[in-house]
């Protein structure tokens, strides 16, 4: 398979794993970015656990539940590359709500899922008490729906170990702004920095910036970037190693790593365009919510505020799948909040798009032309 030349577009974490997945089949791979600020990847939080999420879209569900699925295999096989650090850890997840009738909701939710996914592991319905042992500084009217099954890993740490394998296995990278090269219907390569990189397939993982690449041939890509304003607290004396996801009934969340390290997450822009600040609302906003579910948080050192701009598309599904104008090209984008519970598995349904290779799943829903419905 070493003639085959296939230009991957992003390096983020769903074109790292499409690079990682065709490097090691021994396709000679090209990796194009231009390391914008903000890319995706770099500032997720890296929760993975769709059993209880608030996303009612049995499409959605489809691809984050491989998702989640596909990490220890994906684990396994980096562990063989001599890649063992990327941040990820089950750790569990904690539902939390003072309201009783909203817990059993998630909870009946989580067990339904759990009869036909293992990797949901157990459902532990928790009182506030039992909740705080496992999460000290929570709120003391807190009870909590526990699913164990659920996971949290460092994007970067992920992103980089992809990188290194897909480089062992010789993927080149290349920084710089890509444009793309199509001849008679067909894209055969990109250029970037003056240079062509002729490729057999062309795979758009650009995140929130893989319209531009497509619009002067008339692609118009329904997808716009989502600033996410994320804060990382510092705990001083804290073993936050294994404190288990916070996901409390709005949209912000809290997750904890090794070094006495809370992430309280994100605002959700919509609208904000590529606006690279940290604004006093946003921080407002995040730690306000944080707090208030987990008040024993208000010591938390403030160490580091990251934005990221998740690629938005029409709803809440991917833009996946190929497009009728141009043949050998692939995209691979908008995964909206979901891109490290997604990222990896996405990567590899876009390999096998590149190869030709037959998909377990139907892409139609992903069709990355729809437009908002409505």
């Amino acid at each position: 398979m070493g003639s085959l030349r296939i230009v991957v577009v992003g390096a983020g974490i769903v074109g790292m794993s499409t690079a990682y997945h065709l490097a090691k089949q021994g396709v000679e791979v090209a990796v194009v970015d231009k390391f914008h600020q903000g890319q995706a990847t770099a500032a997720g939080a890296g929760i993975v656990c769709p059993w209880i999420s608030k996303v009612a879209d049995e499409d959605w569900y489809k691809l984050a539940n491989a998702g989640a699925c596909y990490y220890p295999t994906l684990l396994s096989q980096l562990e063989d590359d001599g890649e063992t650090n990327v941040g990820y850890r089950q750790v569990g997840a904690l539902a939390v709500s003072s309201d009783q009738q909203e817990l059993e909701g998630i909870e009946q939710k989580a067990r339904k899922l759990q009869t036909e996914t293992p990797a949901v592991g157990e459902v532990t319905r928790l009182s506030a008490e039992a909740a705080r042992r496992l999460f000290p500084l929570l709120r003391e009217d807190l009870a909590a729906v526990y699913v164990s099954g659920a996971a949290r890993l460092d994007g970067n740490l992920l992103r980089d170990a992809l990188q290194r394998v897909a480089s062992k296995h010789g993927a080149t990278f290349h920084a710089g702004e890509a444009r793309l090269a199509v001849e008679r219907g067909k894209a055969v390569g990109v250029q970037v920095n003056g240079e062509r990189l002729a490729a057999d397939a062309v795979v758009v993982t650009g995140g929130a910036w893989a319209s531009a690449l497509l619009a002067p041939y008339g692609i118009d890509l329904c997808i716009q970037p989502q600033r996410g304003q994320i804060v990382h607290l510092q705990l001083p004396g804290r073993d936050t190693a294994n404190w288990p996801v916070i996901l409390p009934p709005s949209t912000h969340y809290l997750v904890s790593f090794d070094d006495s390290r809370v992430v309280a997450g994100a605002t959700r822009e919509t609208g904000s365009g590529f606006d690279y600040r940290i604004t006093a609302g946003g921080i407002k906003e995040v730690l306000e919510e944080a707090i208030s579910v987990a008040p024993g948080l208000s010591e938390g050192t403030v160490h580091e505020i990251r934005i990221g701009f998740r690629p938005m598309g029409p709803d809440h599904l991917p833009l996946l799948g190929t497009v009728p104008a141009i043949d050998n090209l692939i995209i691979a984008t908008g995964l909206g909040a979901s891109g490290l519970t997604m990222g990896p598995y996405v990567g590899t349904i876009a390999a096998k798009l590149a190869l030709d290779e037959a998909l377990e799943i139907d892409l139609r829903p992903y069709d990355p032309l729809r437009k908002q419905e409505g």
